[in-house]
């Protein structure tokens, strides 16, 4: 029985140029990542489930499923600059205010080098800001971040799994109750023994009281009333 592969690392690669789509692919796949790609930044949305491209003006923007994000997992997003109807930047901004996905790594690439560009999208949260055409060197950098993105994914998992183990246990056993008795059903006994201790204690010393009367009386002889003559 074979053991079950390690999911890959999912990148979704954004660009409207088939050419860069084809090129990015290509270029995941030898660092060993599973890739998909769409041509615009709503079908971006579309595919995290974002559904903004549904209202716009995109006639294109409602192809992918929306359904498809609550099956695959997506861990990081390359997105070109320079697209038309919503920016890399734009989507960088949608994706960065989602409660969701706001933790999630954003790549920008581009043909132009413009630095005021660039120190927007690092600002706004970009992971990495690439100069097209992207190097399979350009796409080395990001193994750090895929370990980092693994490792917080396995800890998370571990976490969860720990939570249910320990909430199983604690369903499982039961506290044992002890019934002790009440102070109420004891003291009447308790009350009862003392009088008893009591009476027996006065008992004792009032025969003890009598011995000692009886014993000087018989002690001292009675001439009271009594003449002697001589």
């Amino acid at each position: 029985m074979g053991m079950a592969a390690e999911p890959q690392f999912h990148v979704l690669a954004v660009d409207d140029s088939l050419f860069d789509r084809k090129l990015i692919e290509r270029l995941l796949q030898k660092a060993s990542c599973q890739v998909t790609t769409v041509d615009s930044g709503y079908k971006a949305l579309e595919f995290l489930g974002l559904r903004e491209g549904v209202e716009s003006n995109d006639p294109d923007a409602v192809s992918t499923s929306p359904e498809i994000h609550q099956e695959v997992e997506v861990n990081l997003i390359i997105t070109d600059y320079c697209m038309p109807g919503m920016t890399g930047y734009d989507l960088l901004k949608k994706v960065k205010e989602s409660s969701a996905f706001k933790n999630m790594p954003v790549v920008i690439m581009s043909s132009e080098n413009v630095p005021a560009r660039i120190s927007r999208c690092l600002e706004e949260g970009a992971e990495e800001f690439f100069l097209k055409p992207v190097r399979l060197a350009d796409l080395n950098k990001l193994k750090p971040l895929m370990m980092k993105t693994k490792l917080k994914k396995q800890k998370l998992e571990e976490i969860e799994k720990t939570s249910k183990d320990e909430n199983g246990t604690v369903a499982a056993v039961e506290p044992e109750v002890k019934i002790l008795p009440l102070q109420s059903e004891l003291e009447p006994k308790q009350v009862h023994l003392q009088v008893v201790q009591e009476e027996q204690t006065l008992s004792s010393n009032k025969r003890k009281s009598m011995e000692e009367g009886l014993s000087t009386d018989r002690s001292r002889p009675r001439f009271e009333g009594i003449t002697t003559a001589v």
